[in-house]
């Protein structure tokens, strides 16, 4: 007799509760399914957009984890289980996270950011947070750069993202600028003419776009000339050395009196 109470909750039970359940599980069965499908359509379109293979992991598993915590709730209301305490936990959760991971979540979100836009890819030469150098690694919370003194320079993503980038690789070519001042004993068209020749006789001078060489500024006690022109950004310094080097060389074998000689 005492057995009878017992099943007669529980059929009330099963009458009542029974349905909400089975179409609980249908609708967890069916989520289920329909997130795995999308995840391996997100896989095939990012790999045809050709996005970053360092953000597809993370666009995979925000978009799959959120949807996991959609389905989670959306079941819970079907078989009448309360949400609130869950919720509540998930955004306590979060919060802490986010306080405890903001350097990091802000290294993060740089991260996503140069991936997305691109302001430089790898091997580019940037100039950014006081380092010259070129660009060997991007990764989601910083990027690796080697300097032209052979340094590993690891900048965080946050920084980098929000302060002004120079990327020098971008346009394909680099002006290159020497100035040179003399005194007024010297014959201007001869400098100019010995300057046009140095330059032609250098390496890893660019003959498009053109270069100059001119008077640039008058001094009380002297001349600048100015010599303009254009290099391959990995060729940068090597072509400024050369040439320095070249046009110091010409004027002196053709008698031109230097500055402090």
């Amino acid at each position: 007799m005492r057995i009878k109470p017992f099943y007669d909750k529980a059929y009330d039970y099963i009458v009542n509760e029974g349905p909400k359940l089975v179409i609980g599980l249908i609708v967890l069965l069916i989520g289920l399914w329909l997130i795995n499908m999308l995840k391996r359509w997100m896989r095939k379109r990012m790999s045809q957009k050709a996005v970053h293979s360092s953000l597809q992991p993370f666009f995979l598993s925000l978009t799959i984890t959120s949807l996991n915590v959609l389905l989670i709730i959306a079941v819970m209301q079907i078989v009448g289980l309360p949400v609130t305490i869950f919720t509540a936990v998930v955004g306590a959760f979060g919060v802490a996270a986010g306080l405890a991971l903001s350097g990091t979540l802000q290294n993060f979100a740089g991260g996503v950011m140069i991936l997305l836009l691109k302001p430089f890819e790898i091997n580019d030469n940037i100039i950014a947070q006081g380092q010259d150098g070129v660009v060997t690694s991007i990764q989601v919370f910083y990027t690796v750069v080697l300097t032209f003194d052979n340094k590993t320079v690891i900048i965080p993503n946050g920084k980098l993202f929000n302060e002004v980038i120079v990327n020098v690789s971008r346009e394909g070519s680099r002006r290159l600028d020497i100035d040179l001042k003399l005194g007024f004993i010297v014959d201007p068209d001869q400098i100019i003419s010995l300057l046009d020749k140095s330059t032609s006789a250098t390496e890893n001078i660019l003959t498009n776009p053109s270069k100059y060489i001119g008077i640039s500024q008058i001094d009380p006690d002297g001349i600048h000339f100015t010599v303009r022109v254009w290099v391959q950004p990995a060729n940068f310094l090597k072509a400024k050395l050369s040439l320095q080097e070249r046009i110091i060389k010409d004027l002196k074998i053709a008698g031109v009196k230097l500055p402090g000689t």
